[in-house]
């Protein structure tokens, strides 16, 4: 703090002095900063040849569907880039492209490597032109290989693997993402996929923010009903087995979490583990699949009850590091919208981080009815949605709707049970493999796909 007021007095009289010539910022660098190495002192060093150097630091919001969160956070990052004497100043820069920040402070000298593939791509020219439209000059550096990230892969993987950091990592993301993709995984093989999938789409790169461990998927796997029948140890034993080669946060199906003794001990262990966030449902009894809502008998939990069992959750955990969400079966009971915003402003009262909002509809008429009205009152807790029904609408049009997270919930293993059924006829039908290997991977794939397979 003495060293930032320290530099106060001096930082006001460049501004005063830029100011009269259009320029707010002498010298301005953009950067992410994943982890601090010797290719960013060298392009700082660099930079501070030129003038007074501020940083544009990308904030977590910046990064959506640009880069994956980096494994600390903004304040953590700002704080080693202010403690460098190459540095005078560090702003927060909210947006990936750089159109805004030319525009509103109009820095002397741009400086940035000459790497601009990725998301990058197509910026140069335009900061090259809006430089010239008010006289900056352009400083573009060599790309440092000697300390590239890929470098410290295994260290950084490590990292961020540990059970705190994927909890963190999901609070933030909800904290800084307009909406989070959440999609099954049943094994780690299927999580490895969920990992590693990314998509460009209108310019943007999308890829999934975490996995779902479903009670529905995971006691079909086993081939037993999906009447919380299956053991939660053998749950988590897989949900292990799929942090051994992930590093994303994931995001358990609890069923109704039992009793709330048992609840409060299960939270624990859940914790320990890393998992970043546990939903239970608001129902009582033997648990049924919800989408075969009234057509079985299914008893909806007292609300009193079930907000001691979030307490319960809540209190027996030892760092608070797992996210308790209330899941919502008014809308699958056919008790309508009123009683889900009654349950869910009593859940949240209870403690719960955030809401699900459940509906077996082939259109989210009830869904949206929900949570418009849920925002007005709750704009800053989460609202999480299962679209499985009511698959149609666009993630985009959820997102409008104050939808925060979105959980695909069972396709993975949906569509790996139509591929063996398909691949298995097919042997049969032909009596050999050859009309089928176009379909599946190869075995050189499978051998690649694995470290240290070859």
């Amino acid at each position: 703090m003495r060293r930032m007021l320290r530099r106060l007095p001096r930082y006001c009289q460049i501004r005063r002095n830029f100011e009269g010539a259009g320029h707010l910022i002498e010298v301005y660098v953009s950067m992410t900063m994943e982890i601090l190495h010797n290719g960013h002192l060298k392009v700082l060093k660099e930079a501070k040849r030129h003038g007074r150097v501020t940083v544009g630091l990308l904030t977590d919001a910046a990064l959506e569907n640009k880069k994956a969160l980096p494994l600390l956070s903004f304040e953590q990052r700002r704080e080693i880039l202010e403690s460098l004497d190459c540095v005078d100043a560090v702003i927060a820069q909210d947006t990936w492209g750089f159109d805004a920040i030319l525009e509103q402070y109009k820095p002397n000298v741009f400086v940035h490597g000459d790497k601009w593939d990725g998301p990058l791509q197509g910026m140069r020219d335009r900061v090259i032109e809006q430089l010239k439209s008010y006289g900056g000059q352009f400083v573009e550096l060599p790309y440092s290989h000697e300390f590239d990230t890929g470098s410290i892969a295994p260290q950084m993987t490590a990292a961020l693997a540990s059970p705190y950091a994927r909890q963190k990592a999901f609070r933030r993301l909800l904290e800084s993402q307009r909406l989070v993709r959440i999609l099954e995984a049943h094994s780690p093989l299927a999580a490895l996929i969920g990992e590693n999938m990314q998509v460009e789409r209108d310019g943007k790169i999308l890829q999934f923010d975490g996995f779902w461990s479903s009670s529905l998927t995971d006691s079909t796997e086993m081939g037993l009903p999906d009447i919380e029948a299956l053991d939660v140890s053998r749950r988590l034993q897989n949900i292990d087995e799929i942090y051994e080669v992930t590093t994303k946060p994931l995001v358990m199906d609890a069923d109704t979490g039992g009793k709330p003794e048992h609840f409060e001990l299960r939270t624990r262990t859940m914790e320990r583990m890393g998992i970043a966030a546990a939903i239970i449902e608001d129902k009582t009894g033997l648990k049924k699949n919800s989408l075969l809502g009234t057509d079985v008998p299914q008893t909806q939990a007292d609300v009193s009850e079930f907000c001691e069992k979030i307490q319960a959750g809540i209190e027996g955990q030892k760092y608070n590091g797992l996210m308790v969400i209330a899941r919502l079966e008014s809308l699958i009971l056919g008790k309508g919208v009123d009683d889900a915003l009654m349950r869910a402003d009593a859940y949240v009262g209870a403690g719960a981080g955030a809401v699900m909002i459940h509906s077996k509809e082939k259109e989210p008429d009830e869904v949206f009815a929900f949570t418009d009205q849920f925002r007005k009152t709750h704009p800053d807790v989460p609202i999480v949605v299962v679209p499985s029904s009511y698959n149609r609408v666009k993630d985009h049009e959820l997102q409008e709707h104050g939808v925060k997270v979105i959980i695909y919930a069972n396709h993975m293993l949906r569509a790996s049970y139509k591929a063996m059924e398909k691949v298995a006829q097919a042997i049969l039908a032909n009596g050999r493999t050859a009309e089928i290997e176009d379909d599946i991977i190869s075995i050189k794939q499978i051998l690649k796909l694995i470290p240290g397979t070859t």
